[in-house]
């Protein structure tokens, strides 16, 4: 039995993010296989988390910069190691290279978060963003320099692997493009009609900033749409809303923020249309391909469409990028049965041809057990990866040491006290 260890960012919470369901279908993936596996994380525990141990997934608590993770991973023993985002890898991964040096390393990119970064500051500074922005990044050097240290980076989005190749010339050997996966078998039979559902909706987690910017800006036109259409609503849905969210609430408006949804698809399929003006942002939107499950047409800008179907298909719903087109857009696809159908048609087609879990999830496995069976020439031909394993990585290691060091001399003081009053001396 091959054992998987996977170590996290934050604990899987599948319906508060896209994520969050991706790393998800990740484990359930490993376990399929017959494989033991381990969630290990240094984040506390969340409100929404997933229950691991329901999936027969362990799970343990590690410390960053701390040497009792290598006893940890001598222990367990790892046949692979998967890394949830670079930012682990940075922090492990000379550990693992140390204590499991045999093991396949993997690493979950998510999405790529240089890209979304770059895109933000250009939102933020009012511009579009360059090559420039991107090349010239600090967080995109230790991107890429995690995805030449693994064995295998997992991609989720068609343009992002078009990307790292043709911008910064990534060896493809390096590379796998893994959308999302969605179990067929477990779809709904059959949706509710267009005469029984009724409003608008969008979900997203409010502590990511794209969503945030998604209900700003729909704030800021759909008394457009509520003028054409008066007895529509608008239902914004998401886990964590701060208080400059739940302020937004304007029922006589018809502008609800509606918070935590238990089961997001059923409410996704309650509603007649899903909004999504994406401006800044990387990978698959989760709530575009969760509106495709139950048949729910989704408006969206180029960018929230990125990746996720061909040049030449058509999606399911539309593509506006700017207001005076996307707020037709709604009005048309909310008030015509027939276009709304059409709509429906297309992202089925889409989610059947780009997202089927059994097909993308024996692609993965046969890939990474090909890489494993010749691991040792994988990483003779990936010299720039070694390269940066022995100097990046050194320094990576002894900043850490440094830390520990530092840490468990600190625990050592102790603070003296006055018997009297308790004060500290």
């Amino acid at each position: 039995m091959k054992r998987v260890l996977v170590i996290g960012y934050v604990y899987p919470e599948p319906n508060s993010s896209a994520a969050g369901t991706h790393i998800l279908s990740l484990l359930r993936l490993f376990r399929s296989q017959g494989w033991s596996v381990e969630f290990a994380t240094p984040a506390q525990d969340s409100l929404h988390q997933a229950d691991l141990s329901l999936e027969g997934i362990t799970t343990q608590s590690i410390v960053l910069n701390c040497d009792s993770f290598d006893a940890y991973i001598k222990e367990y023993a790892p046949d692979m190691v998967m890394f949830d985002r670079f930012m682990m890898e940075e922090q492990f991964g000379w550990r693992v290279e140390k204590n499991a040096p045999n093991a396949l390393k993997i690493l979950d990119t998510e999405d790529l978060q240089c890209l979304r970064h770059a895109r933000h500051q250009a939102h933020k500074a009012g511009r579009e963003m360059t090559q420039n922005d991107l090349m010239n990044s600090d967080l995109a050097k230790r991107e890429i320099a995690s995805i030449l240290r693994c064995d295998c980076a997992l991609i989720i989005s068609s343009y992002e692997m078009k990307l790292l190749k043709e911008r910064f010339g990534i060896d493809t050997a390096l590379l796998y493009h893994l959308p999302f996966m969605v179990d067929m078998k477990r779809l709904p039979q059959e949706t509710l009609p267009f005469s029984e559902r009724k409003h608008f909706m969008t979900i997203g987690n409010f502590r990511h900033a794209p969503n945030w910017d998604v209900v700003l800006y729909l704030q800021s036109f759909w008394t457009q749409i509520r003028q054409q259409l008066p007895e529509a609503e608008l239902h914004i849905y998401g886990s964590y809303p701060p208080p400059k969210a739940t302020a937004l609430h304007n029922p006589q408006k018809g502008f609800h923020i509606k918070g935590w949804a238990e089961d997001a698809l059923e409410v996704m399929e309650k509603a007649r249309i899903c909004l999504a003006p994406i401006r800044f942002g990387a990978g698959i939107k989760g709530k575009l391909l969760d509106a495709m499950r139950v048949e729910t047409p989704s408006i969206t800008t180029s960018l929230g469409s990125e990746g996720m179907h061909g040049i030449d298909e058509p999606w399911g719903g539309a593509i506006a990028d700017e207001v005076e087109a996307f707020v037709a857009q709604a009005v048309r696809l909310y008030s015509d049965e027939e276009a709304w159908r059409q709509a429906q048609k297309h992202g089925t087609a889409l989610l059947h041809r780009h997202y089927e879990s059994q097909r993308l999830g024996e692609g993965v496995i046969n890939h990474l057990l090909h890489i494993e069976q010749n691991l040792t020439q994988h990483r003779l031909d990936n010299f720039i990866g070694g390269m940066l394993k022995h100097h990046t990585m050194m320094s990576t290691k002894y900043m850490s040491q440094w830390i520990a060091l530092k840490n468990s001399q600190l625990k050592k003081v102790q603070i003296p006290q006055s018997k009297e009053n308790g004060q500290e001396e």
